[in-house]
């Protein structure tokens, strides 16, 4: 790392942007902490991959995604928040108070630090799957199932949430196509059962995705049977991956908790982190729900619980 340039002392930091990062600036900000957010390598969050955002209260017409994060943004700065590009590069949660790098030039030290660097998708990697990315290709069937109402989708995975993913379409699709790799699911049984009862979603065992096929939008998949290497067109409009997702965590595990698959331990019915004045809001804690609204709800949490911290310790 190169040598600290600069150094800066705040009360509340705010580390990642999207809907948890963005409204935890808003209420910080209305309870008078002049938070500083960084936004990090993906300003905006993973609604900026997204196009039209239905699902969100308020936005009665829909919206797109990047216009959304813009609307958060720039309601965070009215309030009063502070913000800023740059990525934090390295922590330091052992002591008071806590320090973290900027880009590997800037030390900053806060009182309280809220955590909302998000989760990514992991995606398959092929090109056409990045192509048509927003245009038919999606790693998220709550968000965007609706825009396939009573049309042929798949879902590619085979573990608890691609089987959630399938179910959740089948109730609103024509038709479901499972791509599973092996032959075997490494979902629950419980959750197998269910999949394999619907008479709306067709599982394709031992299949892989050779291609999206598709101009503008996705039009059909190539399959690949990874035991025979046939190859099978099957007509689509809808491709949701659902493979997984990763936390984006690993610059602060060495001083915060997490669960096996990176996710930030929190207490219960909290976003307190088992350092103290250290709170986490967002995907980066949350593997069971991964939405805007829920995303906004918990840097509310995280603001108001830092704001409680920062006063009864005398900070502020």
């Amino acid at each position: 790392m190169s040598e600290v340039k600069e150094r800066e002392h705040i009360a509340c930091l705010i580390v990642g942007s999207g809907p948890a990062g963005y409204t935890a600036a808003i209420y910080a900000s209305r309870a008078n902490l002049h938070p500083l957010l960084y936004q990090g390598l993906e300003p905006g969050g993973q609604l900026m991959q997204t196009t039209d955002v239905e699902n969100y209260p308020g936005y009665s017409d829909g919206i797109l995604g990047p216009q959304m994060m813009e609307d958060f943004r720039k309601q965070a700065e009215r309030m009063g928040a502070e913000i800023r590009y740059g990525m934090v590069t390295k922590v330091d949660f052992s002591q008071k108070p806590h320090r973290l790098w900027i880009d590997g030039e800037k030390e900053i030290t806060a009182d309280a630090v809220i955590l909302s660097t998000g989760a990514s998708a992991k995606w398959l990697g092929i090109p056409s799957e990045k192509r048509l990315n927003g245009s038919g290709v999606s790693a998220c069937a709550v968000c965007d199932g609706f825009f396939y109402r009573n049309k042929d989708v798949a879902v590619v995975g085979g573990g608890d949430t691609a089987c959630e993913e399938a179910l959740y379409l089948s109730k609103i699709c024509s038709h479901v196509h499972m791509l599973v790799r092996r032959d075997v699911m490494r979902a629950s049984k419980v959750m197998q059962d269910r999949v394999l009862r619907s008479d709306k979603i067709t599982v394709h065992w031992n299949s892989e995705t050779d291609e999206v096929l598709g101009g503008e939008v996705v039009e059909g998949m190539r399959v690949k049977n990874n035991k025979t290497s046939e190859l099978t067109e099957i007509p689509i409009e809808g491709f949701f991956v659902a493979i997984g997702h990763k936390p984006n965590s690993d610059v602060f595990a060495e001083f915060i908790d997490t669960d096996e698959q990176g996710y930030v331990v929190t207490s219960p019915d909290s976003t307190a982190t088992n350092i103290e004045g250290v709170f986490a809001a967002g995907d980066l804690q949350d593997k069971h729900y991964r939405q805007a609204v829920t995303a906004a709800g918990t840097g509310c949490m995280a603001a108001l619980e830092a704001e409680r911290y920062l006063s009864a310790e005398g900070y502020v």
